[in-house]
């Protein structure tokens, strides 16, 4: 029996159990109460409410409290906030109990079912996380291609405040009453307005650095500035406050209010003068000076201060009501007032746009003509474009001042008066003036046809100096214009105007330098690490680079600088092998060097010019490429090679330098057949020397330029003992006594001339052994001035020797008796 009874008891105890926890969750459903969390009484107004929200969420916000309950509690009193700010939502709760507009009535009984445990169950309404977006939001969002063509270019005119969101973001929750009241106050002041959806737009996010949400950024002048502050409307105004550049409006007094409208003429701009009762400048009117800083100059004046009675009294100002006075050539009459209490930000643009330019402004760039002389589009909008052209002396002054008259009485929408300096766009009055510099003013008038500078224009006969003669003339020729547009008869096309008002380079470098030091420092300042990685990374692969090159110098110069000592038996292996290569016909000769500066190789490669390599190394020459060519014989090869080699060491690295040796014994005849082919210029050019032939051509160096035909020649000197004798180049004398020498040298031999190469060789040789100490002396000191003539080489200041042909190596060969 008892187990037949079991059945029907288990399910009444299930549905009474289930019944109970129902009944607890409804009532702990019905415990949220906006009005107790607030802590305001039912019948409470907005500024209570308001300022009761204010004051929890100061005390619960996550980033003050420590508390573990601090998020959730502050994110009920944002919750409750919003219900009972918004009218209709606090109406529904208060009749049904309703939370969210958009809950269907009769349906706020089972809320407390969504309650049932809260670590399982997730509410969006309660959280904030609509099914889709407001409208009133979705007007703000931001693309990546909307931003570049749109934003960015118009952040020069106006600051954007931009919130980077995404659709499930808890931490978005805390800061969306804020910014919605943020909007509402800023945006009418003309501050642009963004959202970016982090989900979305990645690209667009990533172009910004922005990479999490919730994050606020500021865009000013193409710079992106991060907001790091309390989410707070106070610090987000005076966040874009600091964005704005500096002396956007200047304080203006009784003492500096005259300097201030006279600068017109420095900065060709119209001012205005701002009266208010504050003392701190108004945001509104810092975001209208941003807006037309390119145009108008903006001052203000604190009418509550002691400074400013006077200008006050000479204006007649009244101090109940803003008022904005704008100047333009005349500083004692204002051209354009407004006064109203509360001015909008649309009646300032209005009134702004409506006075951007002078009477008659000067043209000091090309964006400044374009807006004054536009392009024709229609016959009926026809501009034209009355110019005098100036100078900016004291002597122009009256010229100027009568054309200004001139164009205040003559107003006419067909009409834009302006003048240009002379002196600083002179291609543009050349182009006008017939590329003639014209000592008096001109007057021209032209119509632009087209962007690419195409104009018709006509200039005014007789000139312009400010009489009522050229005063007539010039309204003369205005009425035949526009009875007739066929009037201007010539035609040209203007190039682009100089700016005047470009700052300098150093001063632009400065300025991006600046900005690029402030973006690192409050990168660095808020840990922005993930934005600071692509800089750091490049700083310590510079420093990496750096300091490496410096260690690896350090450890490599003592090794490469200190001389190393051959051992005994390999320096008379190399003695043994230059004694080899010096009675050998070797082609290429590699001469080593002592190592006194770190070079690419250690030594210098010299080919002999021979039969096979005389065409490739002289006749057919790349152009450009000069061949440096010692003439020596067999006695002096190894001396001489060494000097050479050390002369023109430094010059090695040259791709475009070849150096090269002839051997006099082997090929005598072909200094002199070379010098014969180079007579003529030398008696044009009053060579003395050449008619007399040296027997020596022992030291010579030519610099053969191959292609060009033509080469330049250094002569030997000798010196004897004291080798800071002048050179044969420099002193006449020291190059008789060396002919005397080698006249006295060559006497003993000049009976045997007729004799053979090798009997003359071996004569040679022994008069090298005779006279071993003093020929030593002779070749060693024969090449000492080669490296200064190896400089005056590069700089191309040596005097040039022209050939009409190279003589040939086998001519000159086979013709041993042409020189006797």
């Amino acid at each position: 029996m008892t187990s037949s009874r079991n059945p029907g008891i288990c399910p009444a105890l299930l549905a009474i159990f289930l019944l109970m926890l129902s009944l607890q969750a409804v009532y702990s459903g019905s415990d949220y109460d906006p009005y107790k969390i607030l802590g305001v009484s039912r019948g409470a107004g907005q500024a209570e409410i308001k300022r009761a929200y204010k004051n929890l969420a100061r005390e619960w916000h996550p980033d003050k409290n420590k508390d573990p309950k601090a998020e959730d509690m502050f994110i009920k009193i944002s919750k409750s906030y919003e219900i009972l700010s918004n009218e209709e939502r606090r109406s529904n709760f208060d009749r049904y109990g309703q939370m969210d507009e958009n809950q269907p009535f009769g349906q706020s009984q089972h809320h407390g079912f969504r309650s049932f445990h809260n670590s399982f169950y997730f509410d969006e309404s309660f959280f904030h996380f609509p099914r889709s977006r407001d409208f009133a939001d979705s007007k703000y969002l931001l693309h990546h291609a909307q931003f570049n063509s749109d934003v960015l270019p118009g952040s020069h005119k106006r600051p954007y405040l931009i919130k980077v969101t995404s659709e499930w973001c808890f931490a978005c929750v805390h800061i969306e009453p804020v910014w919605k009241e943020t909007v509402q106050e800023l945006e009418p002041l003309g501050v642009g307005i963004g959202i970016v959806d982090l989900g979305y737009e990645r690209r667009l996010a990533n172009q910004l650095g922005a990479h999490r949400a919730p994050s606020i950024i500021g865009l000013v002048n193409g710079r992106v500035t991060f907001f790091h502050q309390a989410v707070v409307r106070e610090h987000l105004r005076q966040f874009i406050e600091d964005l704005l550049p500096h002396k956007l409006v200047e304080k203006i007094t009784d003492n500096n209010y005259l300097a201030f409208l006279d600068n017109w003429r420095v900065d060709n701009k119209p001012s205005i003068l701002l009266f208010d009762q504050v003392p701190v400048v108004p945001l509104l009117y810092k975001l209208t000076a941003f807006a037309f800083k390119d145009y108008v100059r903006f001052g203000y004046v604190d009418q509550g201060g002691t400074h400013c009675t006077r200008l006050l009294r000479q204006f007649n100002i009244n101090t109940y009501a803003p008022t904005m006075l704008l100047f333009k050539e005349d500083t004692e009459k204002p051209v354009d007032i407004i006064q109203a209490r509360g001015l909008k930000r649309q009646i300032m643009d209005e009134f702004v746009s409506n006075n951007k330019f002078l009477q008659v402004p000067r043209l000091v760039n090309q964006q400044l003509f374009d807006e004054l002389c536009p392009v024709k589009q229609f016959h009926r909008r026809r501009k034209y474009c009355v110019l005098l052209i100036t100078g900016d002396d004291e002597a122009f002054l009256p010229g100027n001042k009568a054309f200004l008259d001139f164009a205040s009485a003559n107003k006419k929408d067909v009409l834009r008066f302006a003048y240009v300096y002379q002196r600083q766009q002179q291609p543009l009055c050349q182009a006008l003036l017939h590329n003639q510099f014209s000592l008096s003013p001109q007057v021209v008038i032209l119509e632009r046809r087209s962007q690419a500078g195409k104009v018709l224009y006509r200039s005014v006969s007789g000139g312009w100096n400010g009489s009522e003669e050229d005063k007539y003339r010039l309204h003369e020729q205005l009425e035949l214009l526009q009875k007739d547009p066929t009037y201007l008869s010539s035609d040209t096309t203007l190039p682009e105007l100089n700016n005047e008002m470009a700052p300098i380079f150093i001063i632009q470098w400065m300025n991006a330098a600046s900005d690029y030091i402030l973006q690192i420092y409050d990168d660095l300042l808020y840990s922005n690490w993930r934005e600071m990685m692509p800089i750091l990374s490049l700083i310590f692969s510079a420093l990496f680079i750096l300091f490496g090159t410096v260690i690896i110098q350090a450890f490599s110069e003592p090794a490469e600088n200190k001389p190393r000592k051959p051992k005994p038996q390999e320096q008379q292996q190399t003695e043994d092998e230059a004694s080899s290569r010096a009675n050998t016909s070797s082609t290429t000769h590699k001469i080593p060097l002592p190592c006194s500066r770190p070079p690419k190789k250690d030594f210098v490669e010299v080919t002999e010019l021979t039969d096979i390599t005389y065409i490739s190394n002289l006749v057919k020459l790349r152009p450009g490429h000069i061949n440096v060519v010692l003439v020596l014989t067999n006695a002096s090869k190894n001396a001489l090679l060494r000097k050479f080699a050390k002369e023109v060491f430094s010059f090695s690295g040259t791709q475009t330098l070849h150096f090269s040796f002839l051997n006099a014994d082997k090929h005598r005849h072909w200094m002199p057949s070379l010098r014969h082919s180079t007579s003529d210029a030398s008696e044009s050019s009053g060579h003395s020397d050449e008619d007399e032939e040296p027997s020596d051509y022992t030291g010579y160096v030519l610099a053969l330029n191959g292609y060009k035909k033509y080469f330049c020649l250094f002569r030997p000197i000798f010196t004897g003992d004291d080798p800071n004798e002048s050179s044969s180049e420099t002193s006449y004398s020291a190059d008789s006594r060396r002919k005397s020498r080698s006249r006295s040298r060559s006497s003993s031999s000049s009976s045997s001339r007729s004799r053979s190469r090798s009997h003359s060789r071996e004569e040679g040789s022994g008069s090298k052994r005779g006279s071993n100490r003093a020929t030593t002396l002779e070749v060693h000191h024969k090449l000492d001035r080669l490296g200064l003539w190896m400089e005056r080489l590069m700089e191309g200041t040596l005097p040039r020797l022209h050939v009409t042909a190279w003589p040939s190596l086998e001519e000159t060969t086979t013709n041993p008796s042409r020189d006797s």
